[in-house]
């Protein structure tokens, strides 16, 4: 596996491969990495020649800096992942020369970005399309895999790659759940023991057959803060504070 920090050696070796006809997949993360990461690699390697995995945590789409100072990070865990998942290289940038403009540029959605998350987090999706326009721009992928937990921010990227003309196919997975049914995040790690068994409710009441109203107040009444419950596209999403920990899932309705 070929780890790469500065921008210009991976694109050499992306040259090289375009020359040779080798498709590539691309997995973009902030690390902190889980199986719901694995499975997205494993999906690349299925379907590409050569499978790339970015980890940066972007700053540009958290709303506060404590919360991107408290963004889980475990570098040299995430790599020892990915090298034993057979991932054939990871790019490190730093933020210097990913935002090499200041965030001068950036990319703005003006419809599907403003409800759901984007009512509550305000630029947040400004921050992730544009970053992610960054890294589509320095993959230039065949296919980028994403996880369909962040269903709202998958639905964006793929439109914005419809709306940009880009290259990139936008693979949706399947979401990966623990034995209890929590979705697997990075920000789980911040939960104690009590409370992620706890948080796992969450995807029990998204099942039930209950009014929108009904699923927020059963989740209020369990201690819950609750964002919104929320159907649309055919599927039902939540957004949820537990222990100071913000929470999202969905499911198909």
């Amino acid at each position: 596996m070929k780890t790469f920090e500065r921008l210009s050696d991976w694109v050499s070796l992306r040259q090289e491969l375009k020359q040779h006809n080798r498709t590539i997949g691309f997995v973009p993360t902030m690390g902190a990495l889980h199986e719901g990461h694995i499975s997205l690699v494993n999906q690349a390697k299925k379907e590409n020649d050569f499978t790339f995995v970015s980890i940066f945590v972007n700053p540009t789409q958290f709303n506060s800096k404590e919360d991107l100072e408290k963004y889980p990070r475990s570098i040299t865990e995430d790599i020892s992942l990915l090298n034993a998942a057979g991932v054939d290289a990871i790019l490190l940038p730093n933020e210097n020369e990913i935002y090499e403009d200041n965030f001068r540029f950036k990319i703005t959605e003006n419809k599907f970005s403003k409800i759901l998350c984007g009512a509550y987090r305000p630029d947040h999706f400004d921050g992730v399309l544009t970053v992610v326009m960054k890294l589509l721009g320095i993959a230039q992928a065949d296919r980028c895999y994403m996880g369909e937990k962040d269903f709202q921010q998958y639905l964006l990227i793929k439109d914005m790659r419809e709306s940009f003309f880009l290259k990139t196919k936008i693979i949706s997975c399947p979401t990966i759940r623990e034995s209890s049914g929590l979705a697997m995040s990075s920000r789980n790690e911040r939960l104690s023991t009590e409370n992620k068994v706890k948080a796992a409710i969450i995807y029990k009441y998204l099942h039930e057959k209950k009014t929108v109203a009904d699923v927020r107040q059963s989740l209020e009444d369990s201690g819950f803060k609750v964002e919104y419950v929320e159907e649309i596209y055919g599927r039902r999403f939540v957004a949820a504070w537990l222990e100071n920990v913000r929470l999202i899932d969905n499911v198909k309705i």
